[in-house]
């Protein structure tokens, strides 16, 4: 049965998000708007306060917190700022491919970058025609010999001029739409 009460560590980790919006967030947020400024200094806080990648398992140097606690987080964040929120939070978008479907090897080296030092990973899913309707994607991924040549455009990638690395997405048959196979 769900038990709809919060335990101990999710008030804790509620309190800390909804301290850091009122310190670090709401102070500075309308003045980061109006510059048009990504509020840098902002991000590496939230970093060192442990409000960053929560959701990456602890094997990988995250929290190991669910995906309610990351939602927790998130809404204290974005009474503060939204925008700062979704920046934030972000990380775990472009992390969860990984964690999905990475290798051990892949998990350990990209997931371990985001956990030892401030850093964003940008998840690259939309596209002009297709918003983020991956059936309707149309950046391929060709075999090209030994390698894969990328070809196709993407838009509105949140963090996508500061990060470090991107997931990103492409089909190999756009005429497959939903119905393509994973391939590895």
């Amino acid at each position: 049965m769900f038990d709809p009460r919060t335990t101990e560590e999710q008030n804790a980790v509620v309190q800390t998000a909804r301290k850091f919006a009122a310190e670090h967030i709401i102070p500075v947020a309308g003045e980061f708007d109006e510059r048009g400024e990504m509020p840098l200094d902002v991000f590496r806080a939230a970093f060192d306060v442990g409000l960053i990648n929560v959701e990456i398992p602890d094997a990988y140097g995250g929290l190991g917190l669910h995906t309610l606690e990351g939602c927790m987080i998130a809404e204290e964040l974005a009474y503060g700022c939204a925008g700062v929120a979704t920046s934030i939070m972000c990380n775990h978008l472009g992390a969860l491919p990984l964690l999905i479907a990475g290798t051990e090897e892949q998990k350990q080296h990209w997931l371990g970058k985001l956990t030892s030092e401030f850093q964003f990973v940008s998840y690259c899913c939309s596209e002009p025609e297709a918003g983020s309707d991956v059936a309707a994607m149309r950046t391929r991924l060709v075999k090209d010999g030994d390698g894969w040549v990328l070809n196709g455009q993407k838009r509105w990638i949140t963090n996508g001029g500061y990060a470090s690395f991107y997931t990103g997405f492409a089909t190999i048959d756009p005429a497959a739409r939903h119905r393509a196979s994973p391939r590895s």
